[in-house]
């Protein structure tokens, strides 16, 4: 009897401290505090013969580490949501050779939607020189575009010129994509050059921070330098990397025909154009750090023969 009774006292105290636990494991299971951002992605067929299929909002899935993220928004850059600022971006450095595309870049600068806004200028000595400001009327910006002057100046570096571009971008609700036009070469880095490939410049990092901090798609086409460096084919192929890498991060295309210019650059341009065409704004809360900074996603759909193209990080800011 008593063996019973004390077994009965232990079932009880067991109970009320499992009881006592339950308010901890709840806590444990709160919300997690989330920030709403936005990105810019392209809906790309992984076969161009086919049909684009539809692709709605619960289609699309956004995972942080291994977290699903709850996707809010997935609208199509069309109509009242189309608005675009490009900015057709060139090196100075570029060999003069580089003028018998231009008129492939008038063509696709006038061939712009009317919600688009475009812009052109040079990078040189580290910045950009406006050739024009950002305006729907397509003409005046083609007539804008002019030879490179086949100099770098004295502190010429691609990178630090597309940040002082973006530092220097207005305001405006409307998407930000550059197209830079350059080898990749950085000019401004002083010292023994590197020999052999692999090397990428650091600045690489600092305008792929800036662009995803501010939402800025660049896009890069690679086209031969002026100069010993331009003919180097160390420089050449380590410049293809840091435009690549850049374009890639930030979720852009990058076009290159091994170390050599193309022809034309109409099917680079053709090939833009169509992932242009097929933006889609796409919104979700994402789970903060605890300074503001790029949060890394993956996107992907289980709806097949399509992919989701974006940067690689989203800017997130701390709560």
């Amino acid at each position: 009897m008593k063996r019973s009774r004390t077994t009965a006292t232990f079932l009880m105290i067991l109970t009320i401290a499992c009881m006592s636990l339950l308010p901890v494991r709840a806590q444990d299971k709160a919300p997690v505090a989330t920030t709403p951002v936005r990105m810019t992605v392209t809906l790309r067929l992984l076969d161009d013969d086919k049909r684009m299929p539809e692709v709605n909002r619960e289609d699309v899935i956004v995972r942080q580490d291994k977290d699903r993220l709850k996707v809010t928004g997935w609208t199509p850059a069309r109509g009242d949501r189309s608005g675009l600022d490009l900015f057709i971006l060139i090196d100075d450095a570029s060999n003069p050779s580089l003028g018998s595309q231009l008129n492939d870049l008038r063509a696709f600068i006038n061939a712009q939607p009317p919600t688009t806004s475009v812009g052109v200028g040079y990078m040189r000595n580290g910045t950009v020189q406006i050739a024009q400001n950002f305006t729907t009327e397509h003409s005046q910006a083609a007539k804008a575009l002019r030879l490179p002057i086949a100099s770098s100046g004295a502190y010429g570096s691609p990178y630090l010129s597309v940040i002082d571009l973006m530092k220097r971008w207005p305001e405006h609700s409307n998407r930000r994509e550059v197209i830079m036009v350059t080898d990749g070469i950085d000019r401004a880095r002083g010292g023994p050059r590197y020999r052999g490939l692999g090397f990428i410049s650091p600045d690489v990092d600092s305008a792929s921070r800036v662009a995803q901090r501010t939402g800025t798609i660049i896009h890069t086409i690679f086209t031969r330098g002026a100069g010993r460096l331009g003919s180097n084919f160390w420089e050449i192929t380590n410049g293809q990397n840091g435009i690549a890498k850049l374009s890639d991060e930030t979720g852009g295309e990058s076009f290159y025909l091994g170390t050599q210019n193309p022809v034309s650059f109409k099917p680079y341009l053709d090939d833009m154009q169509k992932t242009l065409d097929n933006r889609y704004l796409l919104e979700f809360r994402a789970v903060p750090g605890k300074k503001s900074g790029r949060q890394y996603v993956k996107l992907t759909t289980e709806v097949a023969g399509v992919e989701l193209d974006s940067a690689d990080s989203v800017w997130v800011k701390a709560k």
